[in-house]
């Protein structure tokens, strides 16, 4: 099968993006294995490409099964919809967003934010935000966008997200760099003002009639007008809960140890003995 779909690549759109990993290839080298498995991930823009990806791997995996004469099952782990949000909503909550400003970052958290990008050679190394962003509409052709299951709920109910400056700018996804900041002082700054901006939105929802009213008529006459919510999940598709269960089991024990415990700490930092702001440069990559 993966090596149908690799083939099949440079006939789908480059928008897509599909990954894969066997999580079971075998045991022993030079004996074929009595189970095998691979794990997929089909990821595209809206609903109808989605599912066509997700036919199309169904197909390649029940024709490898034909030429090895083998079996082939499937199951759902999860899915995630295109996520679609309610521009009346952003824009009140955006409108808070500059009523909160962004917090006042202090010359150590410059500092730490700036070496950080420095030694991870960030592409841009100015440090933490000081000017907000603007509210900016999608893109009309995007190339790439995330996955959570936010999109799901976007698509039944006006939903938005908001962004909160707990991170430093910069930095590659999915990276350790990017959890560093997260038992600093930035991300408490940003996490306070995040939750501020939520507050009052929550509260502008609730009291401003004209407001929900416009937030209703965008989902009804604009985002739902021509597509509708398809899950790709049914009530057959049970949740993997199980499916972490042994690197849990292994590593859970250990994790204990770095609990945060406030009755002996001020900070997180304070108890993994850190001091902040730590300006000391890495020492260079060995070749």
């Amino acid at each position: 099968m993966n090596i149908g779909w690799n083939m099949r690549r440079e006939h789908l759109r480059p928008e897509q993006r599909s990954h894969y990993v066997i999580t079971d290839g075998g045991d022993q080298p030079n004996v074929v294995p009595s189970v095998a498995s691979v794990w997929y991930f089909f990821r595209e823009q809206d609903f109808k490409r989605i599912r066509t990806n997700f036919e199309l791997g169904n197909t390649m995996a029940e024709g490898a099964a034909k030429m090895t004469d083998t079996e082939v099952s499937r199951r759902i782990i999860g899915t995630a919809a295109p996520r679609h949000f309610n521009r009346p909503m952003a824009e009140a909550a955006y409108a808070n967003i500059k009523a909160v400003g962004l917090p006042r970052w202090t010359a150590d958290e410059q500092a730490f934010a700036k070496l950080v990008q420095k030694n991870v050679q960030a592409e841009k190394q100015k440090g933490l935000a000081t000017e907000l962003a603007k509210l900016e509409p999608p893109l009309e052709e995007p190339k790439s966008g995330g996955s959570d299951d936010i999109g799901d709920i976007s698509w039944i109910a006006p939903t938005i997200t908001i962004g909160y400056p707990s991170n430093i700018p910069e930095l590659p996804g999915h990276h350790w760099s990017n959890a560093i900041a997260m038992a600093t002082p930035i991300a408490h700054k940003g996490v306070v003002a995040g939750a501020k901006v939520v507050a009052m939105t929550a509260l502008d929802l609730l009291t401003d009639e004209k407001l929900r009213a416009a937030a209703k008529n965008y989902f009804t006459n604009v985002q739902t007008k021509t597509q509708k919510y398809e899950p790709m999940i049914t009530a057959a598709d049970k949740p993997a809960i199980e499916i972490n269960a042994d690197v849990m089991a292994r590593f859970k024990p250990a994790l204990s140890n770095f609990y945060y415990d406030p009755s002996r700490h001020a900070t997180y930092l304070d108890q993994l003995g850190i001091k902040f702001p730590l300006l000391e440069e890495a020492p260079p990559a060995a070749k």
